[in-house]
């Protein structure tokens, strides 16, 4: 496999690998997979990767196997670097506003603490 990756990710802390490893098998290799396809491609399908309006730059990566659905929250740092932050497993169809303002709140951790 010899493709260029367009976009680096980058794990922020340890929270994307912590979520990661409560993952059954099969929701790590459909998150693996999404994330390659996040590297490598320019126009990324809705489905795998969609902006969250009522952020501030704040990106949820969606993963469905079976029924269950998963989504991990992340940002862009100069245009390229896919920071990944917290991940959970959606049980509503409607994104709940804690995860969504820890994601905030990391993102803005990031920074502080990228230009102190």
């Amino acid at each position: 496999m010899n493709e260029k990756f367009i976009r680096d990710i980058f794990y922020y802390k340890e929270f994307y690998l912590d979520f990661y490893k409560t993952l059954k098998p099969e929701v790590r290799r459909k998150f693996n997979w999404t994330l390659q396809l996040i590297a490598l491609i320019d126009r990324i399908p809705e489905k795998y990767f969609k902006h969250i309006t009522s952020s501030t730059g704040i990106f949820e990566i969606r993963v469905e196997v079976g029924s269950d659905i998963y989504r991990v929250f992340s940002f862009f740092d100069k245009g390229h670097l896919v920071v990944l932050v917290n991940g959970f497993q959606k049980k509503t169809q409607k994104t709940p506003k804690s995860e969504l303002e820890l994601a905030e709140k990391l993102k803005q951790q990031y920074f502080d603490e990228k230009y102190k």
